[in-house]
Formats: structure tokens, C-alpha cells, sequence
């Protein structure tokens, strides 16, 4: 594919990221309703997610029909093809749903199965994230790229945890313990989208975490390599956009170092969450 046509379609995932922002934007402040998705988890949608999701999928609709959709609330749309759209309307509900800022409408394309390109926009923060292989990244129009730190000792790094880290003993949360004592600092922000593109503009030098699907991943991931950053897995070989596991850095060095910790770490063999979400 030409990069005209690779920048077209990286015009239509901002113009349906924007959609889906404008939507979660009437909603932000405003009374809306919220419910779990299950009974056992943590995990809650809103209003805001349904609202944001169908003003995304009728961008791509419109735009690019033949294109598959994946999408977080309803699932997919569309026949398998070597191009697919990831779409997140609202990565990070449950700082939404408390009226914390550290929220996002993500909308990638991955091709092959690899992230290709995609959107983040933070309507709270009035930012917007784009780019993509070959295609560079940019915040606000404005081109950003990685840090240049190569230590664990110097980076900040983000990471968060799954919906389930209370029924599963494979819960992050040995990582974390493992990770605050060799780096200059931990963030947990909530929302992967988010993390992935703060790497990718060098307010974090890097971000791991499981339990995430393709739709948390596919935009962020893109506009990291746009960045000059590296994706992977948890071992270091090359990502599984559908694993559930994640690990982004600025740089080849702090991706080694990142997983020299990750292989190392054994899940807690005890139980210390204490029961199920009230």
C-alpha cells in the first residue's frame, strides 16, 4: 500500500477518534449512566462508551466499508481481511466514570495482524496522538518521538493492572514490586492508549502491563514505532497484538532491561487481594 493511501486511512482514524471524543466531551461532567459488565469484575461501561463507539463506527462506515472493525462494546463487523480496525471508545471508563482526565477515544488499524497505524484523543486534555510506520507521530500537529534514557534506573515507566487481578494470581502485581525498586519512577494512569502515547512523546520512558486487548493497543502501539520506540512482547519477541500482554520502551537498551525484570518475575503464589470486588 502507497503512503498516500496509508496517510488517508490514518486521516480517517483521526477523523473517527474526534467523533468519538465529541461524544464523550457531552457526556464529561454531565449525569450519564454506568453498570459492570459482569458481576465478577471491576469493569464498567457507560453511556459514554456505547455513544462514542457509534459515532466512531459510522466514520469508518462511511469511510472505508470494506474494512473489518473490532470494536470493545460490540464486538466485530465485518469478514476477516488483512486490515482491521481497533476501536476503543473510551480506553480508561473507570477514570471517566470518577471525573478523573486520564481518559481517550483509540482507533488503530492494524495490517497483517501488526498495528499499522491509528488516533488518541484525549478530549480532557485537549490533545490529539497520530502516526504510524513510516508515517512519523505527532501530538497536535506537532511531531514528537521518543527519550533517549537507556537505564531502568533513570526512566519513569507506566503499567497498570487487568479487570480480573482479583481472581487471578497472574496479576502484575510481582512486576510492580519488582520493577519500583530498579526504576526512577512508577505511573499507573488507567487507560493503555494513554500510556502508549505518553511513551511515544517522552513523558514515560516505558509501559508494560497484561490483560489488555487489541483494541487497547493497536493505535497506541502504531504511533510508538511512528515515534522510533519499540513494541514487544513480555520476552522480547515480536508482538502478539491479540496476547493480552504488552511491552513498549523508548529504545532498544531500556527494552532489554525491561525484559531481563519481566522473565525473571514469578506471579504472587499466595492470595493478597482478599475476595472478590464488592
Amino acid at each position: 500500500m502507497t503512503t498516500p493511501e496509508a496517510k488517508a486511512l490514518l486521516t480517517v482514524a483521526r477523523c473517527a477518534a474526534k467523533a468519538g471524543a465529541d461524544q464523550l466531551r457531552q457526556f464529561d461532567g454531565n449525569s450519564f449512566g454506568v453498570r459492570r459488565k459482569g458481576q465478577h469484575t471491576c469493569e464498567l461501561i457507560t453511556d459514554a462508551d456505547e455513544a462514542a463507539e457509534t459515532a466512531v463506527l459510522a466514520v469508518l462506515r462511511q469511510e472505508t466499508p470494506a474494512i473489518p472493525i473490532l470494536a470493545e462494546e460490540s464486538g466485530r463487523h465485518g469478514e476477516m481481511g488483512d486490515l482491521l480496525w481497533c476501536v476503543d471508545p473510551l480506553d480508561g471508563t473507570t477514570n471517566f466514570a470518577h471525573g478523573h482526565p486520564f481518559f481517550c477515544t483509540s482507533v488503530g488499524l492494524l495490517r497483517e495482524g501488526k498495528p499499522w497505524l491509528g488516533a488518541i484523543v484525549l478530549p480532557r486534555m485537549d490533545e490529539a496522538f497520530w502516526g504510524g510506520w513510516g508515517l512519523g507521530a505527532f501530538c497536535n500537529g506537532v511531531p514528537i518521538q521518543v527519550s533517549n534514557r537507556t537505564t531502568l534506573a533513570q526512566s519513569v515507566l507506566g503499567t497498570g493492572f487487568a479487570y480480573d487481578r482479583r481472581q487471578q494470581l497472574d496479576n502484575n502485581y510481582a512486576e510492580v514490586c519488582r520493577f519500583a525498586h530498579r526504576v526512577g519512577g512508577l505511573r499507573r494512569g488507567g487507560a493503555a492508549a494513554v500510556d502508549l502515547a505518553y511513551v511515544a512523546c517522552g513523558r514515560l520512558d516505558g509501559y508494560w502491563e497484561r490483560g489488555l486487548k487489541a483494541w487497547d493497543t493497536a493505535a497506541g502501539a502504531a504511533i510508538l514505532w511512528g515515534a522510533g520506540g519499540q513494541v514487544c512482547a513480555y520476552d522480547g519477541s515480536p508482538l502478539d497484538i491479540h496476547s493480552g500482554r504488552i511491552l513498549a520502551a523508548c529504545g532498544l537498551e531500556l527494552q532489554q532491561q525491561m525484559t531481563a525484570v519481566l522473565v525473571a518475575t514469578h506471579p504472587l503464589a499466595f492470595d493478597c487481594y482478599g475476595g472478590e470486588p464488592s
